[in-house]
């Protein structure tokens, strides 16, 4: 265990599946309130929000679920049912103990998720797409458990979204495997942000499978 308290900084300067499966094992009893709440975290807000607004409705797969605050703002929103993957047992077993989610599925994005194909109306991802830690080539993956016509809300980070190639990704795609994309930019944090971070937005991007 690293003597250290985890924190955002951490976070973003994770690597591999490894050292995200480390940290965030450390992370995932007190990341609602070290991390969500003290910094005023609000992606998993705007990302519920926007999907439901965009007509979304389950079955969910809250893809990066961590400890559920994207899934418990949308089981208030009156969406469901919703299903958890992540790379964390640990975040994944907050998650449950919520009551949000009829399943929980440990797995790396870059390996796929083993679930069948076409299992859900709905795919939600917030705060997944961040710093370079899962790229645009995972987004296959996802539309491959997604349903015709199911609606995506993915939130990517806007500082990343032309390096790390999401938006050359997203226009290969649309028009052939998604359809009405769509780009809102919120911000990350809300107004009792403070430090070098707070400022920070992200898109999140809506689109249907075709």
């Amino acid at each position: 265990m690293s003597k250290k308290e985890p924190d955002l900084h951490s976070a973003y300067a994770l690597e591999t599946p490894d050292d995200h499966k480390r940290l965030y094992a450390e992370w995932a009893g007190d990341y609602d309130d070290s991390f969500a709440a003290r910094e005023d975290y609000q992606l998993h807000i705007h990302t519920a929000r926007a999907f439901v607004g965009a007509g979304g409705q389950g079955p969910v797969l809250d893809v990066g679920a961590g400890t559920g605050l994207c899934g418990g703002v949308l089981a208030g929103l009156g969406v469901g049912p919703i299903d958890a993957t992540d790379i964390s047992a640990e975040m994944l077993d907050q998650a449950m103990r919520k009551d949000i989610y009829r399943d929980a599925i440990e797995a790396d994005l870059n390996d796929g998720i083993p679930v069948p194909r076409e299992s859900y109306s709905g795919i939600v991802s917030s705060g997944t797409f961040t710093h370079g830690h899962v790229g645009p080539e995972v987004i296959p993956a996802l539309l491959r458990v997604a349903r015709h016509g199911a609606q995506f809300a993915l939130s990517i980070n806007a500082k990343h979204f032309e390096t790390q190639g999401f938006s050359d990704a997203l226009k290969a795609l649309d028009g052939d495997k998604i359809h009405n994309l769509s780009l809102p930019q919120v911000r990350i944090y809300g107004d009792l942000a403070a430090g070098e971070n707070k400022d920070d937005t992200a898109f999140v991007a809506l689109f249907e499978k075709t």
